[in-house]
């Protein structure tokens, strides 16, 4: 069986009451954690650099052109530095 390749998941902050780690209107990545999306949240990698469980309602997920992921992750992990 080939191996499926996961694309990464970008979403847009619409709401960040109260979280000092969130920028309504940036872009975040989101990792896959199916039992918070379940429970209604997304794992986001904040501006902290870490990931946390935020509701999936502080969120609009995104789709990204496929030519352009890699340059987001770069920009991603070198901003969490």
């Amino acid at each position: 069986m080939a191996d499926l390749q996961v694309r990464p998941v970008f979403a847009v902050c619409v709401a960040n009451d109260g979280c000092d780690d969130l920028s309504t209107g940036m872009l975040y990545r989101v990792l896959t954690d199916e039992a918070a999306v379940g429970e209604g949240l997304l794992r986001i990698i904040d501006d902290s650099g870490e990931d946390y469980l935020y509701p999936a309602s502080r969120f609009v997920v995104v789709q990204v052109p496929q030519s352009e992921e890699q340059k987001l992750l770069a920009i991603a992990s070198t901003d969490a530095l």
